[in-house]
C-alpha cells in the first residue's frame, strides 16, 4: 500500500499534573482516545488517529529518550505542538530529503508482522519539528 503524502495527525506534549485535564476538553469537544503506555519510550499516549491528534506525556522516573525529549520540551515550552506527523509512502527516502535541508533526528521506530507495517522518523528540520510516519495501518 503506497499512500499519497499528507498530514496525518498533530502531537501535542502535555505536563503530567494537566494531562487528565487535557484529556477531559478533547474527549468533550468530540474526540475519541486509545490509551496506551510505552514504557520502553516512557511515555503515556491518548491517540485518535481518526481525527488527527495525540497527547503525549512523560511516564514519571523514566530514563528513557523520549521521555527525556518529552520532558525537555515541556521544560522549555510549556505544553504545546510537540511535532507534526506525515504520512509518506517512504520514511526513509524522506528522511534522506530532510538530511539535506540539515535535519536531526531525534528518535525512529519500525514495527511489522502479520501484514502491517509502520516506520516512523521523528526529526527536526528548518525549525520545524516533523515526524515521518510510512504504514500500512489505517
Amino acid at each position: 500500500m503506497t499512500a499519497e503524502p499528507g498530514l496525518h495527525h498533530v502531537v501535542f506534549a502535555v505536563d503530567p499534573q494537566r494531562w487528565q485535564h487535557a484529556t477531559a476538553m478533547f474527549t468533550d469537544l468530540g474526540f475519541r482516545f486509545n490509551a496506551a503506555e510505552l514504557t520502553e519510550l516512557g511515555i503515556r499516549v491518548q491517540l485518535d488517529w481518526d481525527r488527527g491528534i495525540e497527547l503525549i506525556s512523560p511516564i514519571a522516573g523514566s530514563d528513557a529518550t523520549v521521555a527525556a525529549s518529552v520532558t525537555q520540551f515541556l521544560d522549555r515550552h510549556g505544553d504545546g505542538v510537540y511535532t507534526v506527523v506525515l504520512r509518506i509512502p517512504d520514511a526513509a527516502e524522506g528522511e534522506k530529503v530532510t538530511d539535506r535541508y540539515g535535519g536531526v533526528t531525534r528518535f525512529r521506530q519500525q514495527f511489522s508482522g502479520d501484514g502491517t507495517y509502520l516506520d516512523e522518523i521523528d526529526l527536526s528540520v528548518l525549525g520545524l519539528p516533523l515526524t515521518l510516519l510510512a504504514t500500512n495501518v489505517p
